[in-house]
């Protein structure tokens, strides 16, 4: 295992975008000086009586700022200040909007960098994976501003000249729920399609890294969009209630585990909401004999350790057919131990830190757990501590790579949400994908072949939301992202998404006299 431990917090400090964030070259720490709650139009310091929370820098475990959480107060400001803008988005013309939306696309795009060096900060994840975040949101703004202006509903002839016709309409105030593990990312997933159909949001993000999402809506703001049209509020499990009993709120959109998604759900239900929840999974990756087991290899990689293996498709349940088993795990257990740990901002780092203490412990937790029940670990699993003493107090772990385990244990039943890879050794098509499918959870699945019927196949029995043939992880934004199962309702990204962030109406025209019955 090679550890890169240069601090990273020793470089040049960012200006514009920034701002709010100071450094002290001679200590490498880093705070956060600016308020984190956004709406009217700019960041919003609540009272000294606001609840605190403290926000972490993974890399280094120390204190990056304090998170005040917004109240009963600031979400009825916040979603007062949406309902305003609404009023003014929803009457602009798509064409409108997409100008808004492409402007914020092109700031995204000139300040790559500078986004991604504070999600990197926040999040723990490696800077080369964070830039390709930021280049995921970017992307996700162009792709709905290119569908505002086509939004269409349908006309339909009816007997005697008379007509009906739908319109496709905004639904109103939007709240958005993020994950830790891709800030910046889910924020603009959420609000694209939402501001796309001409809705506001209100989005708030984990307590856990909170700082991104109020630099996305400094951009919205820049680009024109009207005050209130993206506003953001901090806070935990209090305000996410809040929010989602809001009366005002015409839907919620959640990212995040099962437990709090059924919450939501109920919540939201009360209100008759529509929601759309991307929640858990574990995710099968069944790997066939006849495999380009080098690309295999590579797959089974990306379908874990991305992001310290905290992605809720991850493929961590790795099904390879019995006859290239020892092949298999020679190589990932040799391209695993490869992998760069340290510093989140050095080039050559290929995974920085979980992202909390209390996470690095429960995937601790969950590796001493596997080995009690049977498995055997080949490499990885272990706390690490750099050599930069900046970076000591870091949440930092080797990849974890178990072999000899059973379809009943529970790092193979449960969601780890860290670099923990379970291979399953499996005989006959037959039997994987009985044993694939037999989960309560559905949100992705992979397979590796070179027989492209077998691959189809398997795909059309896989109990899964999104498929992957001979790659896994891949998400562009043309395509939908979403689960079956307990793994969620409804679908982020691709063109389905606007129906979820819409509603439709329909109108009946009478071009002749009433035919009436009385």
């Amino acid at each position: 295992m090679q550890v890169v431990g240069k601090f990273f917090l020793r470089r040049i400090g960012v200006p514009n975008l920034l701002h709010g964030i100071s450094r002290s070259a001679s200590s490498g720490s880093m705070a956060i000086d600016d308020p984190l709650n956004y709406w009217n139009g700019g960041r919003v310091k609540l009272n000294d009586s606001a609840k605190t929370e403290a926000v972490y820098e993974p890399a280094t475990g120390r204190i990056l700022c304090q998170l005040q959480e917004c109240g009963e107060e600031e979400v009825n400001q916040a979603v007062s200040n949406g309902l305003t803008a609404f009023g003014i988005w929803s009457k602009m013309s798509g064409m409108e909007r997409a100008k808004v939306m492409l402007e914020a696309a092109r700031i995204i795009e000139s300040r790559r960098e500078e986004i991604a060096e504070v999600e990197v900060v926040n999040n723990g994840k490696s800077i080369t994976e964070a830039r390709l975040d930021v280049d995921s949101a970017r992307l996700c703004i162009e792709y709905y501003a290119s569908l505002a202006s086509s939004l269409a509903g349908q006309h339909v002839q009816l007997p005697g000249g008379s007509f009906a016709y739908t319109r496709r309409e905004p639904l109103g105030v939007c709240v958005g729920i993020g994950a830790w593990n891709y800030p910046f990312q889910i924020a603009a997933w959420k609000s694209a399609p939402a501001l796309a159909c001409g809705n506001s949001m209100v989005f708030k993000p984990s307590p856990v890294t909170p700082v991104t999402a109020v630099l996305l809506a400094e951009i919205y703001a820049q680009a024109g969009a009207p005050s209130g049209l993206y506003n953001v509020v901090q806070g935990g499990q209090e305000t996410g209630m809040l929010l989602c009993h809001h009366p005002s709120v015409a839907k919620v959109s959640f990212t995040g585990s099962v437990p709090t998604g059924k919450k939501i759900m109920e919540m939201a239900a009360s209100g008759v909401k529509p929601v759309t929840l991307e929640l858990g999974g574990k995710s099968p990756l069944i790997i066939f004999e006849d495999s380009d087991l080098e690309n295999a290899v590579r797959g089974a990689l990306m379908a874990n350790f991305l992001s310290q293996g905290q992605v809720c498709s991850n493929g961590t349940r790795v099904f390879v057919q019995r006859k290239v088993l020892s092949q298999f795990l020679d190589a990932v257990v040799q391209r695993t131990k490869a992998i760069q740990i340290g510093d989140p901002l050095l080039e050559e780092t290929r995974m920085g830190a979980v992202v909390s203490r209390p996470q690095l412990d429960k995937v601790l937790g969950y590796i001493s757990q596997a080995k009690e029940e049977g498995a055997r670990i080949l490499c990885g699993g272990e706390p690490i501590t750099p050599v930069d003493p900046k970076l000591r107090n870091g949440y930092y772990m080797s990849p974890c790579v178990l072999d000899n385990c059973t379809d009943d244990m529970t790092c193979v039943r449960e969601e780890i949400f860290g670099p923990v890879m379970s291979v399953l050794p499996f005989d006959t098509e037959e039997e994987v994908l009985q044993r694939a499918n037999d989960t309560t959870m559905g949100l992705a699945a992979g397979v590796f072949t070179r027989d492209v019927r077998r691959a189809h196949r398997v795909v059309e029995s896989l109990q899964a939301g999104t498929c992957f043939i001979n790659n896994y992880n891949i998400t562009p934004v043309e395509v939908p992202f979403g689960g079956y199962k307990a793994s969620g309702i409804g679908r982020e990204n691709g063109q389905v998404t606007i129906e979820f962030y819409s509603q439709l109406k329909t109108v009946v025209v009478e071009m002749g006299d009433v035919d009436s019955l009385f």
